[in-house]
């Protein structure tokens, strides 16, 4: 290239970029122009931020110290009978109320035995033919000894502050074994038998103490069909102070039961179907006003909760007894009898349904020789009425209305000797051989 074109061409280039050079500077501004608005929306935004979370900090600051100051703290008392549960029922209520009313006064009946203790040892019965190498021996147990050992259990409850307890005659019968009575609270006290009644199934004993927990008693007599029942007691002898519900299913049943080693007809007792286990016997029937109405002692094995207890009022008369004579007492009439029913009067043609005919049975006379009824001149096929203006029926019988009186006790009997009504008055006496 000679020395005119380049220097033309080089002048060119500076035309050139000389040319171009307002159009660069309009995009140098433009871009700075727009990184300045960006700046400034970015600028704004982020005081925006900075305000919402400022106001948001503090409204949630402010939130939470009201928080703190008007949410109730819940307190926990140390007291340990408080209690977390309150109930709003009203029945539940009064179940609640009659169990921790009475429970304290509830005891398990431990029964102890000495019992024999027997090892096994072999005899060679060919010794004399075999010597001492005899491959026959035959395994043997002898007596090593006796024990004392835990043979039974059964409840019962305190009836009085000075330790006086009311449990079942099958629970302690045995005259042979010891008793220890534990309290709910775990303590132990040796308990002394102070009456058997068999023929109640009823029995008391005592231990040494004072200010025991105690349940009062009712009344068995204005006790009503559904109204509600708790049981407490050591249910197989293993579970102690068990509570179960239910209600009175049954009143006035005569039943046949064995406890222990004693099979007794037991009349007019409660059936309940609040459940009632081996163990429980001897246990409180309790109505909701924490009264004892009854005394638990039978169950059927093959029902569902069908249970029965006496009648507190029968337990009312042995504590009496056993406070007024040391022992129970039975008055004695001495007469043979069945009750009338529909059935009897047709049989035999009499002219009331309701009543005792006084009758031989199994070739017994029908008037005890020597009885307050012989000597007061009663006579077979005489129907006994009424005593002291009360009815006798079948579900009245004269057992339960004799069984009211004590001996030497004097009472009046309406009697009918054929179509004759008479009155005669006697005293009874003691009945023997119990």
């Amino acid at each position: 290239m000679n020395k005119e074109k380049k220097e033309e061409f080089i002048n060119q280039e500076i035309n050139q970029t000389q040319e171009n050079q307002p159009e660069f500077q309009k995009r140098k501004k433009g871009i700075f122009s727009q990184l300045a608005f960006y700046i400034l929306v970015l600028s704004f935004l982020t005081g925006i931020y900075l305000n919402i979370s400022s106001f948001l900090g503090n409204y949630f600051q402010k939130f939470k110290k009201e928080s703190l100051l008007t949410t109730p703290t819940p307190s926990i008392s140390p007291s340990p009978t408080v209690s977390f549960y309150s109930s709003e029922d009203s029945h539940e209520k009064a179940i609640i109320e009659v169990v921790k009313k009475t429970k304290d006064a509830v005891v398990s009946i431990i029964i102890t035995k000495k019992v024999p203790i027997y090892e096994q040892y072999f005899e060679n019965p060919f010794e004399e033919f075999f010597g001492e190498k005899s491959p026959f021996l035959i395994p043997k147990f002898r007596q090593k000894g006796t024990e004392e050992k835990e043979v039974g259990g059964g409840t019962g409850f305190f009836v009085s502050s000075d330790g006086l307890i009311l449990t079942n005659n099958h629970v302690v019968e045995d005259e042979k074994a010891n008793y220890t009575v534990i309290t709910n609270d775990g303590k132990k006290f040796p308990a002394k038998v102070l009456v058997r009644d068999s023929l109640s199934d009823l029995a008391l004993l005592r231990v040494e103490g004072s200010d025991f927990p105690f349940i009062e008693l009712g009344n068995s007599d204005i006790i009503l069909l559904g109204q509600t029942v708790i049981a407490i007691g050591n249910a197989l002898g293993e579970f102690k102070n068990t509570i179960s519900v239910g209600v009175i299913s049954g009143l006035g049943r005569n039943i046949v039961a064995q406890g222990g080693n004693l099979i007794t007809t037991q009349y007019d007792v409660i059936q309940t179907d609040a459940a009632i286990n081996q163990g429980n016997s001897g246990g409180p029937l309790l109505n909701l006003r924490g009264e004892a109405i009854g005394v638990n002692f039978a169950m059927v094995v093959n029902a569902q909760n069908l249970g029965f207890a006496i009648p507190i009022n029968r337990a009312k008369r042995v504590i009496s007894q056993y406070h007024q004579f040391g022992k129970v007492v039975y008055p004695f009439l001495g007469v043979r009898y069945i009750l009338i029913n529909d059935e009897v009067k047709k049989e035999k043609k009499l002219n009331v349904d309701y009543g005792a005919l006084i009758i031989s049975s199994n070739n017994e006379p029908a008037i005890i020789p020597d009885s307050p009824a012989d000597k007061a001149g009663l006579k077979e096929g005489d129907i006994i009425l009424e005593i002291n203006n009360e009815r006798i029926t079948v579900d009245n019988p004269l057992i339960k209305v004799i069984s009211k009186y004590n001996p030497g006790d004097k009472i009046t009997l309406k009697i009918l000797r054929g179509n004759e009504e008479k009155v005669i008055e006697l005293s009874l006496v003691e009945r023997k051989n119990i």
